[in-house]
C-alpha cells in the first residue's frame, strides 16, 4: 500500500473494499468521511478503477487515492491506469464543495505530479477538464501543466516528466 503525504493532506490509495463503500456511498466504521463526501464524481471515477481491479488489473500504485485532510476524506484523486506503452498517465480529481478554494487540489495533484517524477517508467502526464472549469484549469496551470488543444466542450493538458 502506497500511501503519499503533503504538507497539509493524506493520499490514501483505495483498496478495492473501500472503493466499493466509496462508490456505495456506505462508509463502514473505519472511514472518516467529510460532509457532502463522496461526490458524484468521486463515485465515477472509483467505478473506473473498480472495474479494472475486477477486471485482473492491477494498478499498483497508479490506481485511486483518497484526499483526507485532518483525517477525513475530502476527494478523491488518482489516475485512470497504470503507464501505457508510451509512459503516458492521465490524472483525475475532485473536491467536496467545503474543500474548495484552499488549494487543496493543486497540493493533491502536485503530489502525484512529484510521484510520477519518481518512477521512471511515466514519460507524460495528461488531464482533461471541461471548458468552463476553471477552478480545475488554474490546479492544472499551478501544477505546470500547458493546454495542448480544445475539442469537444474540453480542453485538455499535457506536462512532459523530461520538461521540468
Amino acid at each position: 500500500m502506497t500511501d503519499l503525504s503533503t504538507e497539509r493532506l493524506s493520499l490514501h490509495l483505495l483498496t478495492v473494499e473501500e472503493g466499493r463503500r466509496i462508490v456505495d456511498a456506505s462508509p463502514s466504521g473505519q472511514d472518516v468521511w467529510a460532509e457532502d463526501f463522496p461526490m458524484q464524481d468521486d463515485r465515477d471515477g472509483v467505478k473506473g478503477f473498480l472495474g479494472a481491479a475486477e477486471a485482473g488489473h492491477d494498478a499498483g500504485p497508479f490506481g485511486c487515492y483518497r484526499i483526507d485532510r485532518d483525517g477525513a476524506a475530502i476527494g478523491t484523486i488518482g489516475f485512470y491506469g497504470p503507464p501505457d506503452e508510451e509512459g503516458q498517465v492521465m490524472f483525475g480529481y475532485g473536491l467536496i464543495p467545503g474543500a474548495r478554494g484552499a488549494g487543496y487540489a493543486t497540493e493533491a495533484l502536485a503530489g502525484l505530479v512529484a510521484f510520477c517524477r519518481s518512477h521512471d517508467e511515466v514519460l507524460v502526464m495528461v488531464a482533461d477538464t471541461e471548458t468552463g472549469n476553471t477552478a480545475s484549469q488554474r490546479v492544472l496551470d499551478k501544477t505546470g501543466f500547458a493546454m495542448v488543444k480544445e475539442e469537444d466542450g474540453l480542453y485538455f493538458y499535457r506536462q512532459d516528466v523530461a520538461a521540468s
